[in-house]
């Protein structure tokens, strides 16, 4: 049996084992609960700072420095393959460390050098102060500051009190900032300013790549370069090539011309491309484009916009939009005193202003002559008018139309206010004169036919239809747009009481009404709407020249056959003159078939033979 004293040391002891295995459960819990560390380079411990040399060495054990050797003259020191001159020194043995005075100058292999006033280096850490006048210079590079902190283990040098980087013709100036001898990469913090050659960068940070020569702006940024001027908030910028990427809504600002989008790639005197709510604006001109891919080459002044693309033109008291698919720009005899530009727009345009409305498949306009020219199944609306035709040409001045022409199949109606009736005339072509932006004439050229709506002066109420067929017509406008008279050549004219009016007269053959194609808005214009299959125009041929046939010149080889062929038949005639003397006309006439061009025909009786 086992005694109650023993049974209860047994007890006890598997007690306090059970506790011991709780403890240790927990606390490898709480060890695998905790983040784990980060792993941090270990600073070597236990190599010396060695003194090559000195011209005078001496202890203090009653001064300021007991446990320190005093060095002066020639003095240097060495350290994992650094090497440190200066004029004087402390150097602790004990602690491995270097107090330096006087032109301190540390080198670290063929790539570093270190110059200063002062400075303190701690072997064991591996650290060097750098003080006053301290100018590194790695490679090609050199740091000027005036208090710099060299880091050895990480290949790092910090300089907190103002320090200026110079990297070939970049030159950089900032409060604070650090450069890694080993990436050859720095950062630069408050006041930042790069000047590369004549740009200029000034931001809040800035981080350069040394091998690239290329900067990251991050914060609040300006780039000047000559009449150029870049904000962004997050850009990449290429001294070398003057090349920069910039995100973050960004704006390139050249004198009265502003482009901004939420990505621009810009290259100095060369072709630059903006993405998504790309708007550029000319203060200027007062005009501005939207879309939401924009290219634009400086050098050779050609553009490209797609993505809904709009053009806006504010020079007037009522705005003007327009979109098409694309648009292009050219630019011819750039950067000369005859330089002029052609915008094309394409497919599907669409224009809005609220006393103007157009549409077209395509439109090109002339900066050389400010002239418009819209293609394909072309439409504008003013008021109650319409005017079409097979191509239509706006002549501009300040933006103000001047002179229109409207060639092939042109027909304009008015629509009368009962919106019943309408005014119309169709011609080969028409031309209309304006007169600050106000129609003044219009003339009619080749196949005029018209159908004019007369009216009571008193009620406006239809009194009659005039149906007039002629070669020419000349109506002149006053104010308000009133018909003050017309002049015609030699016509016929009908008229008709408006309750007499044959049905076929009440709208010319060629008649069409495309007020459902018309844009009601701004934003309509995004929507195309194209005529229905049978109301475009008809193609009509043109009189074409004939195509003119020249005589083909014979090759030398056939003229020196036909030649000999001439001469052979010569010889013929001759001696089929002589033999007619002597035999008699039927065999000349046989011997003349023997000796012709065209073999005879093979019979078979000849075969046989």
């Amino acid at each position: 049996m086992i005694s109650n004293r023993h049974y209860n040391k047994i007890k006890n002891g598997h007690r306090i084992f059970f506790a011991l295995i709780l403890c240790l459960f927990g606390f490898s819990l709480v060890l695998a609960m905790q983040a784990p560390k980060k792993k941090h380079k270990k600073r070597p411990q236990g190599d010396r700072v060695y003194l090559l040399h000195a011209d005078e060495l001496r202890y203090d054990m009653y001064g300021n420095n007991p446990d320190a050797q005093i060095v002066k003259g020639k003095v240097s020191f060495m350290h994992q393959g650094g090497h440190l001159t200066c004029d004087s020194a402390y150097f602790y043995q004990g602690s491995n460390s270097v107090k330096a005075f006087g032109h301190v100058h540390y080198r670290q292999g063929d790539t570093l050098s270190l110059i200063c006033e002062r400075a303190d280096y701690d072997g064991m850490m591996q650290m060097m102060h750098a003080r006053k006048n301290v100018v590194l210079r790695h490679r090609r590079q050199k740091l000027l500051t005036d208090s710099l902190d060299f880091d050895r283990l990480y290949n790092m040098a910090n300089f907190f009190d103002g320090g200026t980087l110079i990297d070939g013709k970049d030159k950089l100036v900032s409060d604070w900032g650090e450069y890694h001898t080993e990436t050859r990469e720095a950062k630069f913090v408050f006041n930042v300013k790069l000047r590369s050659g004549k740009d200029v960068i000034t931001t809040d940070t800035l981080y350069y790549d040394v091998p690239t020569s290329t900067a990251h702006l991050v914060g609040p940024s300006r780039i000047i370069s000559g009449a150029s001027v870049v904000n962004t908030h997050d850009g990449y910028y290429d001294t070398r090539t003057d090349k920069a990427k910039l995100f973050g809504r960004s704006t390139l600002v050249d004198k009265d011309k502003t482009i901004t989008g939420d990505s621009l790639y810009y290259v100095k005197n060369g072709e630059s491309t903006g993405y998504g709510n790309v708007v550029y604006v000319d203060k200027k001109n007062k005009n501005s484009l939207t879309c939401n891919y924009l290219r634009y080459n400086e050098k050779t002044g050609m553009g490209f916009a797609t993505k809904r693309p709009v053009a806006i033109d504010y020079s007037q008291k009522d705005t003007l939009w327009m979109h098409s698919d694309t648009m292009r720009i050219y630019t011819y005899h750039i950067n000369t005193d005859s330089v002029y530009r052609k915008v094309h727009a394409y497919p599907h345009v669409r224009a809005f202003r609220n006393d103007m409305q157009a549409i077209c498949d395509s439109l090109v306009f002339n900066s050389k002559d400010s002239c418009m020219t819209m293609y394909k199944d072309p439409v504008i609306w003013n008021a109650n008018r319409q005017m079409l035709g097979e191509e239509i040409r706006a002549y501009m001045a300040d933006s103000t139309i001047r002179f229109a022409h409207v060639i092939g199949q042109a027909l304009s109606i008015e629509q009368m206010p009962d919106s019943v009736h309408y005014n119309q005339i169709t011609s080969s072509e028409m031309k209309s004169y304006f007169e600050k932006g106000e129609m003044k004439m219009t003339e009619a050229i080749g196949n005029v036919q018209t159908v004019y709506y007369m009216t009571n002066d008193k009620d406006s109420s239809l009194v009659g239809l005039n149906y007039l067929e002629t070669d020419t017509m000349r109506m002149y406008l006053g104010a308000a747009r009133k018909l003050d008279k017309i002049w015609t050549n030699k016509f016929t004219s009908t008229m008709y009481p408006i309750t007499q009016v044959p049905p076929a007269k009440y709208k010319l053959p060629n008649f069409a009404w495309f007020e459902d194609l018309r844009p009601t808005d701004k934003n309509d214009i995004f929507v195309w709407r194209g005529k229905s299959s049978g109301t475009e125009l008809k193609s009509i041929k043109r009189h074409e020249a004939p195509l003119q046939s020249l005589k083909k010149e014979p090759l030398k080889e056939e003229k020196e056959e036909a030649e000999a062929e001439t001469a052979s038949g010569k010889t013929d005639k001759e001696a089929s003159k002589s033999a007619s003397k002597t035999a008699p006309k039927k065999a000349v006439r046989a011997a003349s078939r023997k000796t012709s061009k065209v073999a005879p025909k093979v019979t078979k009786k000849n075969k046989r033979k």
